[in-house]
């Protein structure tokens, strides 16, 4: 196959890409997990995740006795998820939220304390956050210090590349140990209308990943004098 040959196959590869792009840009944002959600679960809905705290590995807690301050420790999660109590011993910490390890610390020193009253509080813990990946300025982990949407996500990531599919950007959530929900975004539609409605809220722990557009894919195999008339300098 001639060079000729190869630059206009290339280049109807473009001009298809193109055109499926435009399509892809009137498709709905979708949903999928590797697991069915919740029956009563509206479709396009992201789940949330249990709101209230879960203990982490190397988060500190404070426990406090009312009666027995003798007692009183603190205490670290250790990396096998433990704590371990004085005069008791090891209980299992990760993963409980502070009443459900109130109690579960309660029940360990029935045996020692007549009806104990046990206040447990987080000393200190893993910071909330977020992971900006694929084709963002500065991919990497960064702190969820404030409400922050998507569109704010993206530009503390350092804003999109040259080389970004903006308008199927990903938005991963844990929705349990065993189920991970996925959302498409289109980003590009968004900013182009002006209307933020659809820009969702991130949680912590969620991944936000920008994927690579096909033009930049194939830039390389395209010649140059091609280029101009398929790629914008104005992502917008």
């Amino acid at each position: 196959m001639t060079c000729s040959n190869i630059a206009a196959f290339l280049t109807a590869v473009v001009v298809t890409c193109s055109f499926a792009s435009a399509q892809t840009a009137q498709v709905p944002q979708t949903v999928s997990s590797v697991a069915l959600p919740p029956s009563n679960m509206t479709d396009g809905q992201l789940k949330q995740r249990d709101q209230r705290y879960r203990l982490q590995k190397s988060d500190v807690i404070d426990v406090r006795f009312a009666y027995s301050p003798e007692f009183n420790q603190t205490l670290t999660v250790q990396p096998d998820g433990f704590i371990t109590l004085d005069e008791v011993g090891d209980i299992k910490g990760e993963e409980k939220t502070l009443p459900e390890l109130s109690e579960a610390i309660r029940k360990a020193y029935q045996g020692i304390l007549h009806d104990p009253v046990v206040t447990v509080s987080l000393k200190d813990f893993a910071k909330p956050s977020f992971i900006a990946a694929g084709q963002v300025s500065h991919p990497g982990k960064y702190e969820l210090r404030s409400d922050t949407t998507l569109v704010e996500a993206l530009n503390i990531a350092g804003g999109l590349t040259d080389e970004s599919k903006h308008s199927q950007v990903v938005l991963f959530r844990r929705a349990s140990d065993d189920m991970v929900e996925a959302r498409v975004f289109n980003v590009k539609q968004m900013l182009r209308s002006r209307d933020l409605q659809e820009d969702p809220h991130l949680l912590p722990g969620d991944l936000v990943f920008v994927p690579q557009n096909t033009i930049s894919k194939i830039r390389r195999y395209l010649p140059t004098s091609s280029l101009g008339a398929y790629v914008t300098p104005n992502p917008f």
